[in-house]
C-alpha cells in the first residue's frame, strides 16, 4: 500500500471519529476537483459549488458505508457525479434559463501563456468551449466518458439509459462534436 494511501486510509479513521481538522484536510485535498467534475455536468458555478459541499456532507455522513473497494476519490466523484446529475435533470425540470448560461465565459483565458503547454491549453480549451454548444445529454455523456473516464456500462447506469443507447449517444456526441470543431 502506498504511503499516500495509507495517509487517506488514517485521514479517514480520524473522519469516521468526527475530528474536524481530518475532514478539512480531506476536502482541501479534493475539493478542486470534486468541483470541477460538478461544474462541467451542471454548468453553473454557484450550482457546482453547491453540489460540491453537498457531496462532501453525503460523504462525511456516509463514510461508514465506504468499504475501500475503490480509492476513496473515485467513491466521492461518484457521489457528486450522482448529484450533479440530479441537480441537472431537477434543473432542465424548471427550465428556466439561468444568467450564467447567457453570460458564460471561460475563466483566465486571457491569462494563458503560448508556450507549448500554453497552445495544448487553448486547444483542451476551445473543446471544452464547443462541448458547451452540444445538445445537453450528448454534453453530460461525453463529460462522462471523456473526461472522467467512465466506460459505457458505467456510463449507462448513471444516466438510466440502455448500454446500445449510451454506446450511440456518444457517437454521435462525438461526431457533433467533430464537425462543431472543423466549423469553428
Amino acid at each position: 500500500m502506498s504511503h499516500k494511501r495509507e495517509h487517506i486510509d488514517s485521514l479517514l479513521q480520524e473522519c469516521l471519529k468526527g475530528r474536524p481538522s481530518a475532514q478539512l484536510e480531506v476536502y482541501n485535498r479534493y475539493y478542486k476537483a470534486m468541483y470541477n467534475t460538478a461544474l462541467r455536468i451542471v454548468k453553473q458555478r454557484d450550482e457546482a459549488e453547491d453540489i460540491m459541499q453537498e457531496s462532501f456532507l453525503n460523504a462525511f455522513t456516509k463514510l461508514q458505508t465506504f468499504k475501500g473497494e475503490v480509492a476513496f476519490g473515485a467513491w466521492l466523484k461518484r457521489i457528486v457525479i450522482n448529484n450533479s446529475i440530479y441537480h441537472y435533470k431537477k434543473q432542465k425540470k424548471k427550465k428556466e434559463v439561468a444568467l450564467e448560461d447567457v453570460l458564460y465565459r471561460v475563466e483566465d483565458s486571457n491569462d494563458v501563456a503560448l508556450d507549448s503547454h500554453g497552445i495544448t491549453e487553448l486547444k483542451a480549451q476551445k473543446v471544452m468551449e464547443t462541448m458547451k454548444g452540444l445538445k445537453d445529454n450528448y454534453r453530460v455523456s461525453l463529460t462522462l466518458h471523456l473526461i472522467e473516464g467512465y466506460d459505457y456500462e458505467e456510463i449507462s447506469e448513471i444516466l438510466n439509459i440502455s448500454y446500445a443507447n449510451c454506446r450511440t449517444t456518444i457517437s454521435r456526441a462525438k461526431e457533433s462534436l467533430r464537425k462543431k470543431l472543423i466549423c469553428a
